[in-house]
């Protein structure tokens, strides 16, 4: 609602100026170290998994039908037996049907799918499909050929992982389960903090109960389609059992289930707070129950918020140690705003005795929530995007973007909301402090009056039944002249119409953050981007060679070394070296190293210890050169136990 600091002291008779400017100068300096820590950058991270690299890479054609193809991810991901495809020009399996072999060596995420023998000449397509750590489903396809390339009656798979009808069903279980905690736990926190009276007020019981039964659905229907969303993309497979059994030993069907479990203790939290804390009239008591239920409150909530930032983004990249308690504040204070914003509007509309000091009450939580959105939303912007051209370039920087202007609609509508709420505190309107019509008790209220009303017949007090319904009446009559006189509170009215606008924007904001999640992070989109250029930069049309003479200063200590690189492209590539001595003729020496450094990118030195072949050569096979650039090789020759020279020479590989 209102992001500006509570009024404290006696009421204005007009709305401060100082407060929204001071809001203002504050939101404008939060937008500005956001987009300072993007220019900024950071280190790599990742978050959705890419692939990285393949042998045979994307296009290539090869000599000979290779034992097995490999491929490369940016980070952890799960696969299934047949999450890895290869199939032939004729569209039938080329792999062994085997479950892929895990390959990885240090940071190193490679999977190997063996391929049958004696496979034909022509193009092959490799189609997978995995989930990554973050629990999205990520899938992807190219061709390799083999001798030349050929026609396939392979087609390459179009549809993106986790799209068709259960990627759509997938989706709106996703937003509902969004918004039925920011109503479950917004709506109980603006009760416990800023209203305590309207936990009697059935309109408020109502959002709170259906927020509860919303996120509870939300959450049944994503751990039946988590199966399909990640699998087949059928929706028959929701309710394949040994297909719910295996979501279950996943981290994120963890995630549903614990998230279940937690809604079962909301559940008992809901029944105390709008029974037995509703009916409680003993204030010590009260205030005692009010605390308990503020702790357990926060700690359930706090729980069902760590379910996302456990299985999602946050929980995997650089520093989830620090991210996942960021996510959960910043998902716990969206909640408190927003949630408790539609709270205020319901009772705005439906309640008659919401006043004045509830409204304030909330302003300052308000605050304090969009204070901690803006804290926390610098944190993780800087790991999912990191970069300008990340911000602008990909589709989620321009969704960041998009959250970021109706976030700032979203503060400069409350700015009006703030000055209908200091109106509303100078005109004391809404306060209803002896009327418990809207709890429920107008009608015993009522019935009191009626039966002290002078002029009221003996034959109506006589009839207890006939009293009973003209106090139901006139209680009827008391509620509707209430409203009106409420609705004509042009504070009142003014205050509601900014706030339901408050409520509009909230939901087309919750839209977009909901296709956040599940959209691959900028950093990552641009580091697979760079990996894929790198993997796919077309080979050097021929090997390279160097000459480089050198000089040891002992004895036989000048000659001249000789080095082929061939293909001299990224990837694998076969090293060869020949040492002559100053008589021209092959020079044996106890030594041989290189190094390879590409100093732009700040990689290597890689080094490279060949192996004697014969007299004054050396050799070395798989040399890998992981991208094309003006690479430094380095060769350090020794020729006796004390003397050995290193000369380096500048070449451009790939």
């Amino acid at each position: 609602m209102t992001a500006t600091a509570p009024h404290f002291g006696p009421p204005p008779s007009t709305p401060s100026t100082r407060r929204p400017l001071a809001a203002a100068a504050l939101l404008a300096a939060l937008v500005g170290m956001v987009f300072g820590l993007l220019l900024g950058g950071a280190g790599q991270a990742s978050a959705h998994a890419a692939l990285t690299g393949s042998d045979p890479q994307d296009g290539a054609v090869v000599a000979t039908a290779p034992k097995e193809v490999t491929l490369t991810f940016s980070e952890q991901v799960a696969l299934g037996d047949d999450s890895i495809r290869i199939l032939d020009p004729a569209g039938k399996r080329a792999d062994t049907g085997a479950a892929p072999r895990d390959l990885q060596s240090g940071s190193t995420v490679k999977y190997g799918v063996s391929l049958h023998a004696g496979l034909p000449d022509g193009t092959y397509t490799v189609a997978w499909q995995a989930v990554s750590a973050d629990s999205h489903p990520v899938s992807g396809a190219f061709t390799f050929s083999v001798g030349a390339p050929s026609k396939t009656a392979v087609a390459l798979p179009t549809d993106e992982a986790g799209g068709g009808v259960v990627g759509t069903l997938y989706g709106i279980a996703r937003y509902a389960a969004y918004a039925g905690f920011i109503l479950l736990a917004g709506g109980s926190a603006f009760v416990l903090a800023c209203w305590q009276r309207g936990a009697g007020a059935r309109p408020l019981q109502h959002l709170v109960v259906r927020g509860w039964m919303t996120l509870t659905v939300a959450t049944l229907a994503m751990l039946l389609l988590r199966n399909p969303y990640t699998g087949s993309g059928k929706l028959a497979d929701a309710f394949d059992l040994d297909g719910l059994k295996a979501v279950l030993d996943t981290k994120p069907g963890a995630a549903l289930v614990s998230r279940l479990l937690l809604l079962g203790a909301s559940a008992l939290f809901i029944a105390v707070l709008f029974g037995a804390y509703a009916k409680r009239e003993d204030e010590r008591e009260k205030k005692d129950l009010t605390f308990g239920l503020a702790i357990g409150g926060t700690v359930i909530a706090a729980g069902i918020a760590g379910t996302w930032a456990l299985a999602e983004h946050a929980s995997t990249g650089i520093q989830p140690g620090i991210a996942m308690p960021v996510d959960v504040l910043h998902l716990l204070a969206v909640a408190a705003w927003l949630g408790g914003l539609t709270a205020l509007l319901v009772a705005l509309y439906r309640t008659p005795d919401i006043d004045a000091t509830a409204v304030r009450r909330f302003s300052g939580i308000a605050f304090g929530s969009v204070i901690v959105l803006a804290a926390t939303g610098i944190y993780q912007s800087w790991r999912q995007v990191g970069t300008w051209s990340a911000l602008t370039g990909t589709g989620y920087g321009q969704l960041l973007l998009v959250k970021v202007g109706l976030v700032a609609v979203l503060v400069g509508i409350a700015w009006f909301s703030r000055r209908w709420t200091a109106r509303l505190i100078a005109g004391g309107g809404g306060a209803e402090t002896g009327s418990k019509a809207g709890d429920g008790e107008g009608p015993q209220a009522a019935a009191s009056d009626e039966a002290e009303t002078p002029g009221t017949s003996a034959s109506t007090v006589e009839d207890p039944a006939r009293a009973a319904q003209l106090a139901r009446q006139q209680a009827a009559v008391a509620t509707a002249q209430k409203k009106r006189i409420r609705d004509a509170d042009p504070e009142r009215s003014g205050l509601r119409r900014s706030v339901l606008a408050e409520v509009g924007v909230a939901v087309a904001l919750l839209a977009v953050t909901t296709v956040l999640t599940s959209t691959e992070p900028a950093r990552t989109e641009e580091e697979a981007a760079r990996a894929s250029t790198a993997a796919t930069a077309p080979a050097a049309e021929g090997p390279v060679s160097l000459k480089l003479p050198f000089d040891t200063g002992g004895t036989n200590g000048r000659g001249t070394v000789r080095m082929e690189i061939a293909p001299a492209g990224t990837g694998a590539n076969e090293l060869h070296i020949w040492i002559d001595g100053a008589d021209g003729k092959a020079m044996d020496v106890p030594e041989v190293k290189v190094a390879f450094t590409l100093e732009s990118k700040d990689i290597g030195p890689l080094p490279v210890v060949p192996a004697r072949l014969t007299e004054g050569h050396w050799t070395a096979d798989g040399v890998q050169i992981p991208m094309p650039g003006n690479w430094k090789v380095a060769v350090t020759v020794r020729t006796s136990d004390i003397d050995q020279t290193t000369i380096d020479k500048n070449v451009k590989i790939g």
